[in-house]
């Protein structure tokens, strides 16, 4: 593939297993920006790579926004260090997300053991007075 090839949006949507519909929002949201010939959409390797790093970002966890954010960076500065800090910054605040998801996670694991251990001991008590036999009164 070399910097002149483009891609049909029907080809990116087959490549990445998506819909048109998904790669028409990301143009929408600024992070594509296709060539038009007459109606038609022309997607250059640029654009396939940065679908294939928003797809990417999703499945880590990365909004669009962040992602946007990343390829604005890229588009304006000659050095990326300064991508790589933001990128560092972004990494560490979804690792403390994910974290704090994990401990509530455990903490919710936790709660649902104790309902139903509280549960199973209820339910218990009422087969344990169902199968004790009626009483009868001595009149």
């Amino acid at each position: 593939m070399n910097d002149t090839t483009t891609y049909s949006i029907g080809e990116l949507a087959r490549e990445f297993d998506i819909t048109t519909r998904s790669i028409r929002f990301y143009e929408d949201q600024g992070l594509l920006t296709p060539s038009r010939q007459g109606q038609t959409r022309l997607y250059t390797n640029k654009d396939r790579v940065r679908l294939k790093l928003i797809l990417r970002g999703k499945r880590l966890g990365f909004s669009l926004a962040e992602t946007k954010r990343l390829f604005d960076l890229y588009d304006m500065e000659n050095s990326s260090a300064r991508q790589l800090q933001t990128i560092f910054e972004l990494i560490d605040e979804k690792r403390a997300s994910l974290h704090q998801q994990l401990e509530d996670i455990k903490v919710i694991l936790v709660e649902l053991g104790n309902l139903e251990e509280r549960c199973r001991d209820e339910l218990n008590e009422l087969q344990d007075a169902n199968a004790q036999p009626a009483k009868v009164s001595q009149e």
